[in-house]
């Protein structure tokens, strides 16, 4: 069972603000997702901005699965990630 990962805009933007170093490491640890999502993901006490959380060092990323598809739905560091609700 494989899944796809699908970013939002937001996601991209928020990527794309990122230093080169932590974009490909956010890049390799997002294809760790692909065969089995579950094991690196906590659920979101609040539903508010996602479903899931995963960790990639200082940074998390914000995610919703839907069928066989994980949408990113932000990434940013951890101390501001979730305050941004917008």
């Amino acid at each position: 069972m494989s899944f796809e990962i699908v970013y939002t805009r937001r996601a991209v933007r928020d990527i794309e603000k990122l230093p080169q170093d932590i974009r490909s490491r956010i890049g390799k640890a997002m294809v760790k997702l692909l065969d089995d999502p579950y094991p690196h993901l906590r659920k979101l006490i609040s539903r508010e901005i996602g479903s899931y959380r995963y960790r990639i060092g200082e940074y998390r990323a914000i995610l919703d699965i839907m069928d066989q598809e994980i949408v990113v739905l932000r990434i940013g560091h951890r101390r501001d990630i979730y305050r941004k609700v917008k």
